[in-house]
């Protein structure tokens, strides 16, 4: 990859979102939990098998990590695209996104926008392939959550080092509760399901920490 811009789409406009969501360890047996108790839950969809190759960059000093900030460039699923992931602001973060572009050079309006936190040369830091299967739960006023299993192989191209794990995600959707009381009711009783089967708290907070060995 390169630092080199490709011009923006006329009149494209990024995708903007907040992503609310809970990560957890599972090892490589663990069963899918029993969504049964989750407030509002009525259907939860077929597992849909997605094949995701994401490639993040950096700084050689890391400006965007210490930042807090991701870039990446992911194939794969339906946000195929270029994103950036922002600092974490409570309990969310925003997630901003645009198109894939005719080759892997960074997009002008990606660069312009990264201009808050760094004006420099960017260069690939990680790679991380990840097999995932994903799941909606859904109630009476549409999805509430999606819920995601994730085998990852990460590859930290920096230090040439190979790491692979399991892991869940939990992100709230459209028709998830709007107050503080509700979510954590939600969250606390998708907790339960997810540590009876032997799910565990997350020991990173993101895939590409993980992949660089934090």
């Amino acid at each position: 990859m390169t630092e080199s811009g490709t011009p923006s789409q006329p009149g494209s406009e990024p995708t903007r979102v907040v992503e609310v969501e809970r990560k957890y360890d599972v090892d490589g047996a663990t069963p899918l939990p029993e969504w049964g108790g989750l407030p509002g839950v009525d259907v939860v969809s077929e597992g849909e098998v997605r094949e995701l190759d994401a490639r993040y960059l950096d700084t050689d000093d890391a400006e965007l990590s210490r930042a807090g900030v991701a870039l990446r460039r992911r194939t794969g699923g339906p946000d195929a695209g270029w994103h950036i992931k922002g600092p974490r602001e409570g309990d969310g973060r925003l997630e901003i996104g645009w198109p894939l572009g005719d080759d892997d050079s960074i997009p002008d309006a990606v660069i312009e926008t990264l201009s808050r936190w760094t004006t420099g040369r960017l260069t690939p830091l990680a790679r991380i392939e990840n097999d995932r299967t994903a799941y909606l739960l859904s109630g009476a006023d549409g999805v509430i959550a999606e819920f995601v299993d994730d085998r990852v192989r990460a590859t930290d191209l920096r230090q040439d080092v190979r790491r692979e794990w399991r892991e869940w995600e939990f992100e709230l959707g459209p028709a998830a509760p709007a107050d503080a009381a509700g979510r954590e009711a939600l969250f606390a009783a998708v907790e339960a399901a997810i540590f009876a089967v032997g799910g565990r708290e997350a020991s990173s907070g993101s895939k590409l920490a993980r992949a660089l060995g934090f």
